[in-house]
């Protein structure tokens, strides 16, 4: 298989059909042996049927579906497990990605030895206020925090080599850091290609402005994992025995000065310092203990089911 081409989609029923031959018409000339996969997150309209209708058309198109929405992440999760091309696409199924794209960004990637390219919508048709500009503030921290330099983490059109899917966990809400999760993987050769941008032309937007909130704690998540999830007491520990080690100095100097330098002065108990070390010693010790249950915890996981597959058109 030379292409996998993944598209999660949640009520879009009006626009696969035009995805679907798009994409055809565009690889057609150059590929013949391709995946179409779209996975259905839990659609109340006519997704499924449409896609069903489709693969019975087309035997290189074919389906998942979700019993209910379980987000983006979830969804690629799957379409990854199945993909079998030695290039994976990802797209968005609202009609503003181009399939025209896919053909020079994997040449991009081929002629650059590249792991994965992300597409970067530099000419957007979005709201400025509510879309434009919150996602320039998130790109710009992205960049910042992760160290990768891309215009556009939230766009949904990407290509990947076979082995980077295969090797990475796409959890939560992290597809927008998949280039993040592959860097941490050792999958380093990361660039971008701007593309073009279309119109929404059915339905609305599924995501809100909430999203730029979460995309902000899911970085700082991600940031810690990467730094200390498999060494949880490396990060809790430090900061435990800091605390300690203050919390015992306060206690320490409070004793020796009531005991020897000033015995005459008020009881330890009804001074202000002696409180602040006992807090301090009582958070150190919460901290140890989170880095422990941190370690037993990555010790004894197990692979959690994150969704729920009840259709599929995968013999």
């Amino acid at each position: 298989m030379d292409i996998s081409i993944v598209i999660p989609l949640l009520n879009e029923s009006e626009s696969i059909l035009t995805l679907h031959d798009w994409i055809i018409r565009s690889l057609e000339k150059e590929i013949n042996n391709y995946e179409i996969i779209f996975i259905d997150d839990g659609s109340s309209d006519r997704s499924w049927e449409v896609i069903v209708e489709l693969c019975g058309r087309n035997p290189n198109t074919h389906g998942i579906q979700f019993s209910k929405n379980y987000g983006k992440s979830q969804a690629l999760h799957a379409g990854f497990k199945k993909a079998q091309g030695d290039f994976v696409v990802t797209m968005d199924a609202d009609l503003q990605d181009s399939p025209e794209e896919i053909l020079p960004m994997i040449n991009k990637m081929k002629e650059n030895d590249l792991d994965l390219i992300s597409g970067w919508k530099k000419k957007r048709y979005d709201s400025i206020l509510f879309k434009n500009l919150p996602s320039k503030l998130f790109n710009w921290a992205a960049r910042r925090l992760s160290g990768i330099k891309l215009h556009d983490f939230n766009c949904g059109l990407k290509v990947y080599k076979m082995e980077v899917i295969k090797n990475i966990q796409v959890f939560g809400e992290m597809h927008r850091y998949i280039p993040v999760i592959a860097a941490h993987e050792g999958f380093d050769k990361i660039d971008e290609k701007t593309v073009k941008h279309q119109a929404r032309k059915y339905g609305k937007t599924k995501f809100g402005a909430d999203r730029f909130l979460n995309g902000f704690l899911d970085l700082i998540t991600l940031w810690f994992i990467n730094g200390f999830g498999k060494r949880p007491m490396h990060f809790f520990g430090f900061w435990g025995t800091l605390m300690l080690i203050m919390g015992f100095g306060f206690t320490l100097y409070l004793g020796i000065d009531k005991l020897y330098l000033n015995m005459q002065s008020r009881l330890i108990t009804q001074r202000p310092e002696f409180y602040i070390a006992l807090t301090t010693m009582i958070l150190g010790a919460q901290f140890f203990i989170a880095g422990f249950l941190g370690e037993i915890l990555i010790r004894h996981n197990k692979n959690i089911k994150r969704y729920n597959i009840i259709n599929t058109t995968y013999e």
